[in-house]
């Protein structure tokens, strides 16, 4: 009977971990921003997406930074709350946040594609993995100016980074996460593979934009040079 018992609590700590961490992650930053800033549903416009790429399409840089942070805020709130009862607690509040971003309960289960959320839960559970995570995407960006490249690269650059740094459990949540950013951005991987993937900063049908970036949904004043949201 103890040991039912000790079992029965330890798996009700699990699922508590993993619930609050993805009802942290469910709430929709980039949505609530915007519409508190005046501007309407972000989800109307561009992609669609709750992300900052997408919220940089209204033009208002201050508000992409402010989701940006607020959503890796989220990722790396729900580990450090978490973490004091155990690391493996802590990863699986880490995935609860990733997951409440994807498919956050207060938007039908659509959401941003998380790169941003993924970025603060490695920074969390392991810094220096997530310190290089946080590297490669910026130094992808800053070479390619092209959001999705950069996100996918330091979606699949961290699994060998945790492998390399971190514990198992770490390693495996890496690979997870990075597979569900990988699956999310597979419209971005055929864009890209066909080198139609438009670039940060240029408008879409000018000379830099990718071939065939014609006007879009969102195109315009303020929704011109952000491509497809990474995150």
């Amino acid at each position: 009977m103890a040991g039912a018992a000790t079992w029965g609590l330890a798996a009700g700590a699990y699922v508590a971990a993993a619930l609050f961490g993805y009802l942290l992650g469910s709430v929709p930053f980039g949505l609530l921003l915007t519409r508190l800033a005046g501007l309407g549903d972000i989800r109307t416009i561009g992609s669609g997406n709750i992300g900052a790429t997408n919220v940089l399409r209204t033009g208002r840089k201050g508000l992409a930074a402010a989701t940006l942070v607020l959503d890796a805020a989220k990722g790396a709130a729900a580990v450090l709350l978490v973490v004091r009862y155990g690391e493996q607690l802590a990863v699986l509040a880490g995935l609860g946040a990733f997951l409440g971003h994807l498919f956050p309960l207060w938007l039908g289960f659509k959401g941003g594609k998380g790169v941003a959320t993924f970025l603060g839960v490695m920074l969390a559970i392991a810094w220096p993995v997530g310190a290089l995570a946080c590297l490669t995407w910026i130094v992808l960006m800053a070479v390619t100016r092209i959001s999705s490249l950069a996100a996918l690269a330091a979606a699949v650059a961290t699994p060998f980074y945790a492998w390399w740094l971190a514990k198992p459990h770490i390693l495996w949540l890496a690979v997870i996460l990075a597979l569900l950013i990988i699956i999310r951005h597979h419209a971005n991987i055929r864009r890209l593979l066909k080198g139609e993937e438009p670039r940060l900063g240029h408008s879409p049908g000018g000379p830099a934009a990718g071939p065939g970036s014609g006007p879009g949904p969102g195109s315009g004043p303020a929704g011109a040079g952000a491509d497809p949201a990474a995150k």
